[in-house]
């Protein structure tokens, strides 16, 4: 068994950096688009929570394992 066939183990798996770093960004542009639509008040009311949480989720995220 070579070294790169090795698989990743189950928890290790799911603390990739890729996949929840784009969540975490498509959360921040999501806000940021709710920040700046003229259409309703409840997105605008709630886009500053959805900016913050996507960037305390992108600083986490960027400790995760490669």
């Amino acid at each position: 068994m070579s070294g790169s066939a090795v698989e990743k183990s189950g928890m290790s798996r799911w603390l990739l950096r890729g996949p929840w770093e784009a969540g975490a960004m498509t959360l921040i542009g999501g806000g940021i688009v709710m920040l700046v639509q003229p259409w309703s008040i409840d997105l605008y009311s709630y886009s500053f929570g959805t900016i913050l949480a996507g960037t305390v989720g992108y600083v986490i995220v960027s400790h995760f394992p490669e």
